[in-house]
């Protein structure tokens, strides 16, 4: 158990926080993880929400806890961690010395400052939090993304961050590095001699990363029209995704040498530019469809206005030039209102060199190892092997599955509590430097510009489709083809 903190959550009563922090410090204090007298400090910008807020967050509890999850008795105890604080981040009056008064009960202690809040007011916040001296030497800062727009936009929000909490303070979450299997690809990748000899151009023909959701805007229009899924998933969750996949092992696990492997990974990626976005970038946006059997508004619907350039999906083709990658394509795809709600990593091997079998034993297909994040968390190898119930010598595919649910039954992952906890833990690992996102920004903005500058419109798909026809020809022209999720 960690040493009771103080968790001040910004932005207290918005979506985030009721959907994901709060279920989250439950399940954290459901199993032990969160000493009593730890204090979790809500903000709200009204005094209305304050009043009502252990109301409001028992029914997110209800609502977003997995059936068997929420008891009453453990919500009793939990609700007593719970203070919510009423002040407007934007204006440094008396109602932040009641937040200063409540913190300052215990002044030794770690401070965590959850921003789930825009970007854009992150320096206000922490202007005003360090007027009130709050920010002492144990106070640490979390950040949600999209942090910024560009490169530009980026740096200057963490050059804000920095000018209160020096780097090592500063925690910049992406809630899909604290998934387990996102760490069991580690494991898997530096602790078994198996797939660590294999894990090269010599043997892998290509990679797959991608991210589908079958929801549209969900009341985010007015974000998602000014982001796009460029800025929102590619520019963080799938470039981290894929630096865990691409990167070299580091000495140890420590924080440092992690993101020094990362970041190499970044500054390998070739860079898309002019000619070459064209050739290797597809923008999407969605229409009207069917999911699930229900007819779905197509994406100008949701938006209820006329027009809007703005991108719902994004398939690239990607290279990292290094010798151990040299030739190696990595797709990624993501979009909203797809077939599946899936994250899963494909590595497709090559070939065997040689087919030992004649033509009726049957096809050979080259092994591929799955690595499914949501909405089970599964390590899955495909290879091949001989059918069983036939005397004759008959190839099938089998499959050899870890599904993570089914083995650890009484376990359930949760990447934004395991992050939190991190956070309180000073464990720096599964977060972001700041020299990650600018690397990551220095390979996007140009992809962005190329779109601006060209006028570039985003290809029409179906919502309940895997996305626009241009993206399957982004393998097919190499003769490679999507593994779609099942």
């Amino acid at each position: 158990m960690l040493d009771p903190f103080d968790m001040v959550l910004f932005g207290g009563v918005g979506d985030l926080a009721l959907r994901k922090l709060i279920p989250a410090l439950y399940r954290a204090f459901r199993e032990g993880s969160l000493a009593q007298d730890c204090r979790i400090l809500p903000v709200c910008r009204r005094r209305e929400d304050a009043d009502h807020y252990l109301e409001t967050a028992q029914r997110a509890l209800q609502a977003h806890l997995r059936e068997g999850e929420y008891c009453d008795s453990i919500w009793c105890d939990f609700s007593r961690l719970l203070c919510p604080v009423a002040l407007d981040i934007a204006v440094p009056d008396a109602r932040w010395e009641h937040l200063a008064d409540i913190l300052g009960a215990d002044p030794g202690r770690v401070r965590i400052f959850y921003l789930a809040i825009p970007p854009g007011v992150f320096g206000l916040c922490c202007e005003n939090l360090n007027r009130k001296g709050l920010i002492s030497e144990k106070a640490r800062v979390v950040v949600e993304k999209p942090l910024g727009y560009n490169a530009q936009t980026s740096g200057e929000i963490n050059s804000k961050l920095a000018s209160y909490f020096p780097e090592d303070n500063i925690f910049r979450i992406d809630h899909y590095l604290g998934k387990e299997t996102v760490q069991n690809l580690l494991a898997l990748r530096f602790c078994n001699v198996l797939f660590e000899h294999l894990w090269d151009a010599k043997a892998i023909d290509h990679i797959q990363i991608s991210i589908s959701e079958t929801v549209g805007l969900e009341g985010r229009a007015g974000f998602y029209d000014e982001t796009g899924a460029l800025r929102d998933m590619v520019q963080n969750h799938l470039l981290q995704l894929l630096c865990l996949i691409a990167m070299e092992s580091p000495n140890t696990m420590s924080a440092k040498n992690i993101r020094a492997e990362k970041i190499k990974v970044l500054e390998a990626l070739r860079p898309l530019a002019a000619s070459e976005v064209d050739k290797n970038v597809v923008r999407g946006q969605y229409v009207a469809g069917e999911i699930d059997g229900q007819r779905v508004p197509g994406y100008l619907d949701e938006l209820e206005h006329g027009a809007s350039a703005t991108e719902t999906f994004v398939a690239i083709r990607a290279h990292i030039d290094s010798w151990r990658w040299a030739g190696v394509p990595f797709f990624l795809r993501t979009g909203k209102r797809m077939d599946k709600r899936c994250a899963e990593i494909v590595v497709q091997f090559k070939k065997v060199s040689h087919h030992v079998y004649d033509e009726s034993a049957g096809k050979v297909i080259p092994n591929r190892l799955v690595i499914r994040l949501q909405p089970e968390e599964s390590i899955k190898l495909i290879l091949m092997a001989k059918k069983m119930d036939s005397l004759a010598t008959k190839l099938q595919q089998a499959e050899l599955n870890l599904n993570l649910s089914d083995t650890y039954d009484s376990f359930r992952s949760d990447a934004y509590k395991r992050l939190m906890l991190d956070a309180a833990a000073n464990n720096p690992a599964l977060f972001i430097h700041r020299d990650e996102v600018a690397a990551a920004w220095d390979w996007v903005d140009p992809i962005i510009e190329h779109w601006r500058d060209t006028n570039n419109q985003p290809k029409p798909y179906t919502a309940g489709s895997w996305g626009p026809t241009e993206a399957g020809e982004l393998l097919a022209r190499s003769g490679r083809h999507w593994f779609n999720a099942k």
